[in-house]
C-alpha cells in the first residue's frame, strides 16, 4: 500500500509530527511519501485569496494522511484551499491530524478534524482515523506518540 502524507505547516510543528509518522510507516515496511502544501504567501493573517505553489496529487496513493495546524479555531486557509481542489477520492483511505497551540482539543482541534473529514467524505474517501496534538500541553509527546501509533497502522 502506498501512503501519502500531505502536510501544511506554518511554524514547523505540524511538519515535525508528520515526519515522525513518515518514519514509523517506513519502519513498518510500507511505501510512504511526505508532500507539502505550500502557499505563495504564507502569511496566515492575510486576507488575500490563497494561491498554492504546490498541489500534491492524492490519486497516486492508496491511503492519504492530511495534516494541518489550527488557525483561529479553524482549518488553515492554505489547507482549506488545497482540500477544496481535490479530485474524487472514492476508494482512498484517509486519516488526518491537526496541531494547535491551545490546550484543549475542543478549542478548535475537533472542529478542524471535522472540516477535513467532511470534505474528504464528500469526495468519496473512507475515513479511518484522526487526532489532535495540543502543543502547549505537558503531555504533548504522548499525544504525538499516540497519533503516530494509530495513524501508522495501515
Amino acid at each position: 500500500m502506498k501512503t501519502g502524507i500531505i502536510v501544511y505547516s506554518h511554524t514547523g510543528h505540524t511538519l515535525s509530527v508528520a515526519q515522525k509518522l513518515e518514519q514509523a510507516i517506513k519502519a513498518a515496511g510500507h511505501a510512504v511519501s511526505l508532500e507539502r502544501v505550500e502557499p505563495v504567501d504564507d502569511n496566515p493573517n492575510s486576507n488575500a485569496p490563497v494561491q498554492l505553489k504546490s498541489m500534491p496529487d492524492v490519486l497516486q496513493y492508496d491511503a492519504v494522511i492530511f495534516a494541518s495546524p489550527v488557525h483561529a479555531f479553524s482549518l488553515a486557509r492554505a489547507m482549506k484551499t488545497y482540500l477544496s481542489q481535490l479530485p474524487d477520492m472514492t476508494g482512498k483511505k484517509v486519516s488526518c491530524f491537526v496541531t494547535q497551540q491551545l490546550k484543549w482539543p475542543w478549542m478548535g482541534g475537533y472542529h478542524v478534524v471535522r472540516q477535513i473529514t467532511e470534505v474528504c467524505r464528500a469526495k468519496g474517501a473512507e475515513i479511518i482515523s484522526s487526532g489532535v496534538v495540543n502543543w502547549s500541553r505537558k503531555n504533548r509527546e504522548r499525544q504525538i506518540d499516540d497519533i503516530v501509533r494509530r495513524l501508522s497502522i495501515l
